[in-house]
């Protein structure tokens, strides 16, 4: 018989397998640019770049465009060969994607740390639902 652990265990296995499937309808990260992009002389590959390095290229393109559109040239604003938007758009899409990666882990870790913590008598009981489901198929 499950115990009132065991029961709430389940019920947050379930909430965070609904987590994991709202990450999982989420967009991959398809980027427009080439990945590559210069800035004051340094070239950065946005692919292996961590959420603070991102952060801190947004930052600086954002002002960028905003000058390049207060002086009407937001249009003709290059950078590496592609405009400012499209930079920025990649690097938040890389970021969102980053941030979805650690979600994602996160939700794994709680998983692990709950199936821990079931009674040795669920676990047995769900093993067997398992069996008893994939042999129903």
């Amino acid at each position: 018989m499950p115990s009132n652990n065991d029961n709430k265990i389940l019920e947050l296995k379930k909430q965070i397998e609904e987590k994991k499937k709202k990450l999982n309808k989420s967009q991959k990260f398809t980027p427009v640019t080439n990945c590559s992009i210069e800035m004051d002389g340094v070239r950065f590959n946005i692919n292996v770049l961590q959420k603070e390095q991102l952060i801190n290229l947004l930052v600086k393109l954002k002002a960028n465009a905003i000058a390049a559109e207060k002086l009407d040239l937001l249009n003709d604003y290059m950078i590496s060969g592609y405009s400012v938007t499209d930079w920025i758009d990649d690097l938040k899409a890389r970021f969102d994607y980053l941030s979805r990666k650690e979600e994602e882990q996160k939700l794994k870790t709680m998983e692990a740390k709950l199936n821990q913590l079931l009674s040795n008598d669920k676990k047995v009981e769900l093993e067997i639902d398992e069996i008893e489901a994939m042999l129903n198929n």
